[in-house]
């Protein structure tokens, strides 16, 4: 029902003024810990980013011989090609994995509210019913805001449309992620860029100047000074965010704003366990290698395993 879809929105909110209003538009990775990443005061960091950040509280709950015994099969699952050593693309790729694994538990959250015939595909006629199929026999007549339900029905058909990929009107696992989360897919793009636009772009010219810029993210209130942050942001919309100085940002430089090229940080991470891991430097670890390492850096995002709930049927 819709009541529940606009719940969903209102987390979103809460989530979105949690964070500096400056920096609420800005997608970024998912982060593999919420620990600053500094070994001198420990590696809860590294702990969190070879886990996973739920799964590492469970695993710090486990005895000595639990530990072990878990490490080594999450150092089997890494070891992709039972060599027995686990080189820097198959700790790369598990720690991607496990980066991931966020996105993946909000579709499996939702996919069962949506996918009513059980057929493990959700077509656009399903969501539409499940999100809006009250207020559809109504017109939205009941609605105070009508005019807001017909455009968040029009966009969230836009953007389903979008995600499917074959144009079938129906949205495998994949397609849905990509809808629920398209800042994650290269084809998807174009897309969260229009979106951004249209929600700040008030008068409707497709651009965002300095002062939609400004009032997305910040609204004076009477008598109060505009707080040192508006003003540097001002700055970085002159300055940095319209790179053509024309007084506007187009798509290209909303792009560049919100979908930043970012740091691999789990390329690093996987480098910075290997560093800190390999005892006789030869670019590769062993289980007894890690092991000997297990109480400082208790394995970081290695484990997303943590309950280490990494199941037999998970795949990679």
């Amino acid at each position: 029902m819709l009541p529940r879809s606009l719940a969903s929105l209102c987390l979103l909110a809460a989530v979105a003024f949690a964070v500096p209003a400056q920096e609420k538009r800005v997608h970024h990775q998912a982060d593999l810990s919420d620990h600053d990443h500094d070994d001198k005061h420990g590696f809860q960091y590294d702990h969190e980013a070879f886990l996973g950040k739920e799964e590492a509280k469970t695993f710090d709950q486990l005895t000595p011989e639990e530990s072990k015994d878990r490490l080594a099969k999450i150092v089997d699952r890494i070891d992709t090609n039972k060599d027995g050593f686990v080189n820097h693309a198959e700790l790369h790729y598990w720690i991607k994995h496990r980066q991931r694994s966020y996105i993946n538990d909000n579709v499996n959250k939702h996919w069962k509210d949506y996918d009513k015939n059980q057929d493990d595909k959700i077509a656009w006629e399903e969501y539409k019913n499940t999100t809006y199929g009250y207020y559809l026999g109504e017109e939205f007549d009941d609605v105070d805001d009508k005019a807001t339900y017909k455009s968040m029905l029009t966009r969230d058909e836009r953007r389903f449309r979008m995600a499917d990929r074959d144009g079938d009107g129906i949205a495998t696992r994949e397609e849905f992620t990509a809808f629920l989360h398209p800042e994650e897919f290269d084809y998807m793009r174009d897309l969260v860029v229009q979106e951004t636009i249209e929600d700040i772009d008030k008068n409707g010219d497709g651009k965002i100047d300095l002062y939609e810029y400004i009032g997305d993210m910040y609204t004076p209130e009477d008598g109060e000074s505009e707080p040192e942050w508006v003003q540097t942001e001002k700055k970085h919309f002159t300055e940095m965010r319209d790179a053509n100085k024309d007084g506007h940002m187009d798509s290209s430089e909303v792009a560049h704003w919100i979908l930043p090229g970012e740091v691999d940080h789990a390329d690093n991470e996987a480098k910075h366990l290997i560093h800190e891991t390999d005892n006789n430097q030869d670019g590769l670890l062993t289980l007894s290698e890690m092991l000997d390492k297990l109480d400082d850096i208790k394995i970081s995002t290695i484990t997303d395993y943590g309950a280490m709930k990494v199941e037999e049927h998970d795949e990679l």
